[in-house]
């Protein structure tokens, strides 16, 4: 009897589905099924446009890659919970949950049907990406960003043991506070990673090579240190 093993993780700074993430999202998809299931959730707030906009990266980069772009709408937790889109993910060889509002995407997903076929392809084998708010979300812990005043979320629970600051070069001078707020809330035995713009780690859940333009960076209260692309990083 075969067992199949769960898909290798992509956690992104920036870049989904633009050529200078071209080759990490082919890496992903090597030996796996040429169908690219591309989520936009994490924008369902926004106008119909912004979810247009995904779209027609996601197809671009898809046929770059050669291979079949899926996109699944799923605006609300009634959407996730639909069959119908659900049964989309079945048979993907990269899941991909790209950038927007990470509280509002973990809220979205986490119980739902929808949630509950993606996780079962990535343990079934199917690669499981997830960029800027995607990144966080598949964690355990994601900070509202867009309404301050809402407290964390649980996120999506893939990756407990790690907490994620993506875009992490540009962060401080967007949102000063939130390294701090993640650093505070991150219990003993989390590993707090920023991972820099055009950057991932790709691996998982422990081990890690960086990928991209830039860095990643472990980080603690006072301490920061840079892994270089190229390098690989443990998470413990």
């Amino acid at each position: 009897m075969t067992t199949s093993l769960p898909g290798p993780l992509a956690l992104v700074g920036s870049g989904e589905y633009l050529p200078q993430m071209l080759e990490i999202e082919r890496a992903l998809l090597d030996g796996r099924a040429g169908r690219y299931v591309q989520i936009p959730t994490a924008a369902g707030q926004e106008d119909q446009s912004s979810l247009d906009r995904w779209v027609a990266l996601g197809r671009a980069q898809a046929e770059r890659l050669g291979v079949e772009s899926v996109p699944v709408i799923a605006r609300n937790r009634e959407e996730a919970d639909d069959p119908a889109i659900a049964d989309l993910v079945d048979g993907a060889g990269l899941i991909y949950l790209s950038g927007g509002d990470p509280h509002f995407l973990a809220g979205t997903l986490r119980g739902t049907l929808l949630w509950e076929r993606i996780e079962g392809a990535w343990r079934a084998g199917a690669a499981l990406a997830g960029c800027s708010a995607g990144a966080m979300a598949m964690t355990s812990w994601v900070p509202s960003v867009k309404r301050l005043g809402l407290s964390p979320d649980p996120g999506l629970g893939v990756l407990p043991h790690l907490r994620v600051i993506p875009h992490f070069d540009k962060m401080a001078g967007w949102m000063p506070d939130m390294i701090t707020r993640v650093l505070l809330h991150a219990p003993e035995g989390v590993t707090v990673l920023g991972i820099d713009e055009d950057t991932a780690v790709v691996g998982g859940p422990h081990e890690w090579r960086v990928e991209g333009r830039q860095s990643a960076w472990v980080l603690g209260h006072g301490s920061r240190r840079e892994v270089r692309a190229g390098e690989m990083l443990e998470t413990p």
